[in-house]
């Protein structure tokens, strides 16, 4: 009776730790709602934990393109949006539970064709957006896109060219990252065609995988440390001029 109870229990515990892994899977382009068209939809929600694997660009072997893309503008928001299961865009229950806190990014990069694009060939990465930690509020970038039904709005850069990209949404739970490994990185890749008037550079970027380190001190941290500060793993986001 008693061992039947211990498996219960652990089997309880490994459903509960299940239920809180996520996936970014829908968007939007201003007022217009994209559902899951245009995102490479990851096969499952568990996160990928090695920072040197192919994987982290857009998530795990089996990750594939989808026909479609999403029209945005240069200079115009864009939305991402998180949910634990597919399909399943309910605001009652938690975008990311499980006390899987961390922070939020988006990067993009230009691509000759988002439906066919590899995602790990070369990619140069730059981001867009960020939210880390206020350790005034002790809040995290999962707390805020927790609060907003797992959506995070950007905007595009207004001075980009126009074309293909692919928009990586990312999450970073570190409940577990006080020892190297325990990081769980949560991202999707988002097929979108931009129109834009503008005729400029790209932002340098980097790559995925390379981007991040096992020993950042992003991602090998204890987050129940009293944190005073946080430093988000990856490049800072594109300067302002090309906003």
């Amino acid at each position: 009776m008693k061992a039947s109870f211990v498996a219960a229990s652990v089997l309880a515990q490994y459903t509960s730790l299940a239920a809180a892994h996520s996936m970014f899977q829908d968007a939007a382009a201003g007022t217009v709602d994209y559902n899951s068209t245009c995102v490479r939809m990851p096969p499952n929600n568990s996160p990928v934990t090695n920072v040197a694997a192919p994987e982290m660009a857009c998530n795990a072997a089996g990750t594939k393109a989808t026909t479609s893309t999403c029209q945005a503008t240069a200079g115009s928001p864009f939305t991402v949006e998180m949910h634990a299961q597919p399909g399943d865009r309910s605001c009652a229950s938690p975008a990311i539970g499980g006390n899987h806190f961390g922070p939020v990014m988006v990067y993009m990069s230009a691509v000759a064709d988002a439906t066919a694009a590899g995602a790990a060939s070369g990619a140069s990465w730059f981001k867009v957006d960020e939210i880390g930690y206020d350790a005034a509020t002790k809040t995290w970038g999962t707390d805020v896109l927790n609060a907003n039904c797992g959506k995070r709005q950007f905007v595009i850069p207004a001075k980009i060219p126009a074309g293909d990209y692919l928009v990586r949404a990312e999450a970073i739970a570190l409940h577990a990252a006080s020892q190297v490994g325990g990081a769980q990185f949560y991202m999707s890749c988002y097929q979108v065609k931009v129109a834009s008037s503008a005729a400029g550079q790209l932002p340098a970027g980097v790559k995925f995988p390379g981007a991040y380190s096992a020993q950042d001190p992003g991602i090998l941290i204890d987050i129940y440390s009293n944190l005073k500060s946080y430093t988000i793993p990856g490049p800072a986001v594109i300067d302002k001029s090309f906003f």
